[in-house]
């Protein structure tokens, strides 16, 4: 719900995300990769399991970034008026 307090130029850091997300991947194919050779199991599931996380976040991210930017209303457009859960509106 829209209540009009919102900062009018609000914008997300998707490529700075992006950036991080992509440095994340590349370091838990590293860690994934030197502790498989090294023998160690459990930091290399481990690495494994960052991976999934941050390839899930960079796809999600490059989503958003393909997606481009969404309408949102202008300053001329007032707030919606607050749910006041009477019925009301």
């Amino acid at each position: 719900m829209r209540t009009g307090s919102e900062p009018a130029t609000a914008r997300s850091a998707l490529r700075l995300r992006f950036w991080l997300s992509l440095w994340g991947v590349l370091w838990a194919v590293f860690g994934t990769t030197v502790f498989a050779l090294l023998g160690r199991p459990g930091w290399a599931t481990a690495c494994g399991v960052l991976f999934l996380v941050a390839a899930v976040d960079l796809t999600l991210v490059s989503r958003h970034i393909r997606q481009g930017p969404h309408w949102q209303p202008g300053r001329d457009v007032p707030p919606y008026e607050p749910d006041h859960g009477d019925g009301r509106g």
